[in-house]
């Protein structure tokens, strides 16, 4: 597993992290010991890094994490967790008062004084550009609530906005190869300013993993089935927006460039962890097998130019002309 610096956070974090929305829920069901087993398995690979939120399954994410941390004492993990998404995402919303009370929710809920990391959870455009937002936010890393903040966001644009602020020590962004757009601003703009890229939806909702056919069905509980148009948040985070069947189509040409003993998933994430400017890359993970699949893409050989070429012109193909200008 290869390590970097997490922006300016200063903290020393794995290339491949581990996102837990799927700990939590929307992605069908799954009990505590199976959690628990993910984590260690991820910890086991090398994985230092760990991607939640106060409202996956209302804060079960956070619980099962905080438990993990618990049972493992002098663990060397980074906790990034959100918050912004338990109230109605109105600009009004996004106050000190409110911030207080998400962050010692999620310290209770991890089992900490001080949360690693918060980030602003994909809030309205709005937001990023209030600066009684990032007072509110340098009050809380005063106070000792939190020590570093940063934003997951929906659209280059708001990426763009606060890494201009100072306070900013990390952009959360949907980045893989069906999703280019990033790499056009987004992270020499996060080079050139010390924040670093945590890349999230790396495999596309799985369509990068090349298992997926046409005719495949997920649970009505799972995003994959019930957000497709949108309708329970925005669709860009379902398959990274783009139509599923063009998807598939797209990721078994995807799958021809991968180099033979490499499996696509493992191909695809590490392809986002070998660009300039990514600090770590957060696939989640339902069972210890694909925690540690996952993991082994931190310590892949580089792809290469010739597959990089080969990526952008399956973007191009596919899903450039649909896609570029959304987010």
């Amino acid at each position: 597993m290869h390590y970097r610096e997490l922006g300016r956070t200063h903290r020393t974090v794995s290339e491949i992290g581990l996102g837990t929305w799927q700990l939590g829920a929307d992605w069908g069901e799954i009990d505590q010991a199976d959690a628990l087993a993910v984590l260690d398995s991820a910890v086991n690979s090398g994985v230092t890094f760990f991607d939640t939120a106060d409202v996956y399954g209302d804060g079960r994410s956070e619980q099962t994490i905080g438990s993990y941390l618990a049972s493992n004492p002098g663990h060397e993990i980074t906790v990034a967790t959100k918050m912004g998404r338990r109230e109605a995402q109105i600009p009004s919303n996004y106050v000190l008062d409110n911030f207080r009370l998400w962050t010692d929710r999620s310290c209770r809920n991890l089992g900490v004084e001080t949360l690693d990391l918060v980030q602003l959870h994909c809030p309205p455009s709005e937001v990023f550009t209030d600066g009684a937002v990032y007072d509110a936010l340098d009050t809380l890393v005063d106070e000792g609530r939190i020590s570093n903040y940063g934003f997951s966001v929906e659209t280059t644009a708001q990426a763009l906005d606060a890494i201009a602020r100072p306070g900013t020590a990390t952009i959360q962004i949907i980045l893989n190869a069906f999703r280019l757009k990033p790499l056009d601003e987004v992270l020499p703009a996060a080079s050139a300013a010390g924040v670093g890229i945590i890349a999230r939806v790396p495999l596309a909702s799985g369509l990068l993993s090349g298992k997926y056919t046409t005719e495949t069905t997920f649970s009505a509980n799972d995003h994959r089935t019930f957000n497709r148009d949108g309708s329970a948040f925005d669709v860009g985070e379902t398959f990274s927006g783009v139509d599923f069947a063009a998807g598939v189509e797209a990721a078994q040409a995807f799958a021809s460039l991968v180099p033979e003993g490499v499996a696509p998933a493992t191909a695809a994430l590490a392809w986002v962890a070998q660009l300039p400017g990514v600090s770590s890359v957060i696939p989640g993970a339902r069972n210890p097998a694909q925690a540690a699949g996952n993991a082994e893409a931190g310590s892949l050989e580089p792809l290469g130019e010739t597959f990089d070429q080969g990526v952008h012109e399956i973007y191009d193909r596919y899903f450039r002309q649909s896609i570029h200008s959304r987010w």
